[in-house]
């Protein structure tokens, strides 16, 4: 029996519920600002990750300025070149990611 419990474990997905940064270098004001806003907008456009990326980066040009670049998707991997103090990436739901970038 004792065999049973551990392979169930074993066998269960960790979804994350709440957004996981894996990188960012903003300022902390701005951060907690972006992921409120990807969320938001991510769970509104669940099914429509363009749309998603879209409204996200519509709003952050008009928010922080323009020249802001949105990636909404699963399964991609991503190089960019970017304005310091202006990236974020984080998970979302589990496997949805959420990248966001400044650049001129």
């Amino acid at each position: 029996m004792a065999d049973e419990g551990e392979g169930e474990k074993a066998d269960k997905k960790v979804v994350h519920v709440y957004p996981l940064v894996k990188h960012s270098d903003m300022k902390e004001e701005m951060r907690h600002e972006v992921i409120e806003l990807s969320v938001a907008v991510c769970e509104k456009y669940s099914s429509n990750y363009e749309m998603a990326a879209k409204t996200i980066k519509d709003t952050m040009d008009k928010k922080f300025g323009i020249y802001w670049h949105v990636v909404v998707g699963e399964g991609f991997g991503f190089e960019v070149s970017y304005e310091t103090e202006n990236i974020l990436y984080l998970f979302f739901g589990g496997n949805l990611a959420i990248v966001l970038w400044k650049c001129s």
